[in-house]
């Protein structure tokens, strides 16, 4: 159920937070997505808090801040929050303060293990009494193999986050996700997870925001969408990154966004009544089998319709991509 939206409104009226996820949301990779950074200072204008939410461990607050204010959005450090400091604090709830862990990771990992209190260390000899991995560029094989002896030694596993691949400007590179494997095979123990879609990086934001009517905004549905739905929260997914009108349409029900939208100007407009699959000038149907939209307007306003009608005959399941492909020759 959805922030109730008084006459005349702006979607981000009903929040005080958005919980923004960053590449494909508010960049792509070296440049903003348009518009985004101009959106994102008008809703900090109108008194909505900014917290950059990122599964990234590598980078430090401060070196993402900087990055945001090089692409002209509002940032400082204290408005990022990573996996990294969802890792380290799932740790520090679990031992003693001053402890030794031992990071597999970079020097985000290692800066949020020592804001915890906790002592990072690089050795399985140096009796950590726990292990946390993040992702990081030259992540050795030595490193891999000291957190596999710890965690063999009976050090407690976290981990920042489950993304099994990384996307660059050069394509698909594996993940932390990915990396975690290595431990985890090598020892048989699972590590316990901090980033999206697990609630703990969820909770850390809300921790360090105060949010009480926070709003999740992303382009995935496995990482952004369904950490809103673990959480109980309501989210937007924007179509500037990963997620496409087909996945969207055919999602599952913990992949369903409270509102859809091209981008994040959509934030400072009002959010059309969405009811019985229509929406503007769109009335999306059944008819032998597969969807239609029939009607007129944007192309946005006929996938919100045509989403609505796709979910409701889904109900707990999804439907077929085949189902909706006449949709798709419509909105694109």
């Amino acid at each position: 159920m959805r922030v109730k939206q008084e006459v005349g409104a702006v979607l981000i009226d009903g929040y005080d937070t958005l919980l923004l996820d960053l590449d494909g949301v508010v960049y792509l990779g070296n440049h903003a997505v348009p518009g985004a950074p101009e959106a994102l200072e008008q809703a900090r204008r109108q008194g909505v808090r900014l917290a950059y939410v990122t599964n990234n461990a590598s980078r430090t607050p401060a070196a993402i801040a900087a990055h945001l204010r090089r692409l002209g959005a509002p940032a400082t450090a204290s408005d990022v929050v990573t996996s990294a400091q969802a890792a380290a604090r799932l740790v520090a709830e679990r031992v003693p303060p001053g402890s030794n862990v031992l990071v597999v990771g970079g020097s985000g990992l290692r800066l949020a293990v020592r804001d915890r209190g906790l002592r990072p260390v690089s050795t399985a000899t140096e009796s950590p009494v726990a292990v946390v991995q993040g992702i990081a560029p030259g992540l050795s094989w030595g490193l891999l193999a000291e957190g596999a002896l710890a965690v063999r030694q009976g050090a407690l596993f976290v981990a920042s986050n489950r993304d099994t691949t990384l996307p660059t400007g050069r394509g698909e590179l594996p993940g932390n996700g990915a990396m975690v494997r290595v431990i985890a095979t090598a020892t048989g123990i699972e590590p316990i997870y901090a980033g999206k879609p697990d609630p703990p990086l969820h909770r850390e934001s809300v921790i360090r925001t105060g949010a009480r009517r926070p709003l999740v905004v992303g382009d995935r549905l496995d990482t952004d969408i369904e950490g809103a739905t673990n959480a109980g929260g309501e989210s937007l997914l924007v179509l500037t990154g990963v997620a496409t009108a087909v996945d969207v349409l055919t999602a599952e029900p913990r992949h369903r966004p409270t509102y859809v939208a091209e981008d994040l100007s959509a934030l400072l407009l009002p959010y059309p009544e969405v009811r019985d699959g229509v929406c503007g000038g769109w009335r999306a149907r059944w008819e032998d089998g597969v969807l239609r939209l029939h009607g007129d307007g944007s192309r946005i306003d006929g996938l919100r319709a045509a989403c609505d009608a796709a979910w409701t005959a889904a109900g707990a399941g999804r439907v077929e991509e085949y189902a909706v492909k006449p949709v798709l020759d419509r909105v694109g």
